[in-house]
């Protein structure tokens, strides 16, 4: 996506996916686009914290001094690990963000098993768009205030998509930043196509785990697996202590409450 730093990106990532799993994605997605549109908007912000000069420290109590209370901790955090991370562009700070966005209104509609919807909604619009030319213009007039645009789309569309299929739509048509409509929906289409080779791992503690813990964890899934893991973590008490990850097919069973019922299998016979 826009030749953002692979370097970098990895970094941003490797915080979202440590503080995503317990968000509420869709309301995640929404934030990290407004985040950036404000970033589009404010030249004078997005220098501030895109500038590689400057301290990491300040510029991430910058964010939180303008964003604290405002969106959630998981945007928060996020946002704070953009702004620290070293970009080529200053403009490669709103496209992380707003690829995050992306990432997780993808990730939202595969937590409902609605990925493959998704993906073919996106792909059936941008055909639609390209062969009516009126609603083309209509959709890609600069113009046509946001409000309106998003009332069409509401008219066109809504009800008959998945909710992740109408915010993507909503963030390329309001805010193309720079892009062609149908340069915005082919690039958010092949973000959603690429999001199946992304792993999401379901862990079950009886405490919640630290951010350091899951940034840890995710770091040790990614390296195991070979691909970047999401994590949906669950306080249960039932665990007794430890905790135990579903990934795929696959379950690693550290609690106490899996090395009781191993005993009891052994037990049975």
């Amino acid at each position: 996506m826009r030749g953002l730093s692979r370097a970098s990106l990895a970094e941003v990532e490797e915080r979202f996916n440590a503080v995503a799993g317990s968000a509420d994605l869709g309301s995640l997605a929404d934030e990290l686009f407004a985040v950036a549109d404000l970033l589009d908007r404010e030249h004078g912000l997005r220098r501030y914290l895109s500038d590689p000069s400057r301290d990491v420290a300040q510029k991430g109590q910058a964010v939180r001094v303008l964003l604290q209370g405002k969106v959630s901790a998981a945007a928060l955090e996020t946002v704070v690990a953009a702004a620290s991370a070293r970009w080529t562009r200053p403009g490669d700070l709103a496209d992380a963000l707003e690829r995050l966005g992306v990432v997780s209104a993808a990730a939202e509609a595969e937590a409902q098993g609605r990925l493959d919807d998704v993906e073919d909604e996106l792909f059936r619009f941008g055909r639609v768009v390209a062969s009516n030319r009126d609603l083309h213009q209509a959709l890609s007039n600069p113009n046509v205030p946001e409000g309106g645009k998003r009332e069409l789309l509401e008219t066109l569309v809504g009800g008959k998509v998945v909710p992740s299929t109408l915010r993507l739509i909503g963030q390329v048509v309001a805010h193309p930043r720079g892009r062609s409509l149908d340069g915005g929906l082919e690039e958010f289409g092949s973000l959603v196509a690429a999001q199946r080779q992304r792993l999401v791992a379901v862990v079950r503690s009886a405490v919640d785990l630290s951010e350091e813990q899951k940034q840890r964890l995710a770091r040790w899934l990614r390296t195991t697996y070979g691909h970047d893991v999401q994590l949906n973590v669950e306080v249960d008490p039932r665990v007794l202590g430890g905790f135990s990850i579903h990934i795929g097919d696959d379950l690693i069973d550290t609690t106490v409450a899996g090395r009781i019922e191993e005993v009891r299998r052994r037990l049975a016979g």
